[in-house]
């Protein structure tokens, strides 16, 4: 079942429920802001504190950072254009009972080109069955070649952020942007503290533990990975969240960051893609 909905104040979202599954997507960035499989909790976090307004990000689920991952680029918005961008939307198909497709399009405009002066396509690509898939797909029209970077910047609700642990990055130099140091841990990663790091290698599986649920995660068309979470300083002065909303979530973000940009010629294309599996 597919339908199209609106909050009271005019913004659109689409919600899908199979045999399976249900998910809801804003077409303001695309943004997947809900994912369960059905008698099972939200895979994802959202705040309930967060807007759904045109022009200001979500506070959760999975906004699309693009075409910048970050601030690197001082004349576009934190994290690009694309999370606040008002997405069309192409088809959703029903594969089946339990798999539902859904297609939605970006294309350059007046307000894309006053920050980015290039022609593009920004596809993504909705799976919606046991378990989430979505692809990212960024096509070059334009005449001149481009570099993006970008991440699907995934909040993942957690039980408690101290009982979470990360497998997975295990001997993966990682890029620490807190301190500007590079290091490795041997170990899986336990979080006490703000971090904020990417990884610089691809993990050919990722595995969220903590005490209610065991989550996969799988990609590919990316080389890094960032792993965030605020902490209570830095997560109490940030809009669209409550104080305490730290121990709620850890951001797990397939990406292509730093040296893992992605340079497109005229007319090609490169699809990030990720999977998440429940186990």
């Amino acid at each position: 079942m597919f339908e199209r909905k609106s909050f009271e104040n005019g913004f659109e979202y689409i919600e899908i429920k199979n045999s399976v599954a249900s998910a809801k997507i804003a077409l303001q960035g695309a943004h997947l802001f809900e994912y369960k499989r059905h008698s099972e909790s939200d895979l994802l976090w959202l705040s309930e504190v967060s807007d759904f307004e045109y022009g200001k990000a979500i506070r959760g689920g999975i906004p699309i950072c693009w075409p910048r991952f970050g601030v690197l680029d001082k004349s576009m918005p934190a994290h690009g254009f694309a999370r606040t961008a008002l997405f069309e939307l192409v088809e959703v198909r029903e594969l089946s009972s339990s798999k539902t497709e859904v297609r939605l399009l970006l294309k350059e405009s007046k307000e894309s080109r006053a920050i980015w002066n290039y022609a593009f396509e920004l596809e993504l690509l909705f799976l919606i069955s046991e378990d989430l898939e979505i692809s990212l797909k960024s096509t070059n029209r334009d005449r001149e070649p481009f570099m993006i970077t970008e991440a699907l910047h995934s909040y993942f609700t957690v039980s408690d952020i101290s009982d979470v642990t990360i497998e997975g990055f295990e001997s993966i130099e990682y890029i620490d942007t807190l301190k500007n140091i590079r290091a490795f841990e041997a170990t899986p990663v336990k979080i006490n503290e703000e971090i904020d790091r990417v990884y610089t290698q691809k993990s050919e599986k990722i595995l969220l533990k903590d005490s209610s649920r065991e989550l996969q995660i799988r990609a590919r068309g990316s080389n890094s990975t960032v792993l965030w979470n605020p902490w209570i300083e830095k997560g109490s002065k940030m809009s669209g969240m409550k104080k305490d909303a730290y121990r709620e979530f850890v951001c797990i973000e397939s990406a292509n960051a730093f040296d893992d940009f992605v340079m497109l010629e005229c007319e090609a294309s490169h699809t990030l893609e990720v999977s998440y599996r429940r186990v």
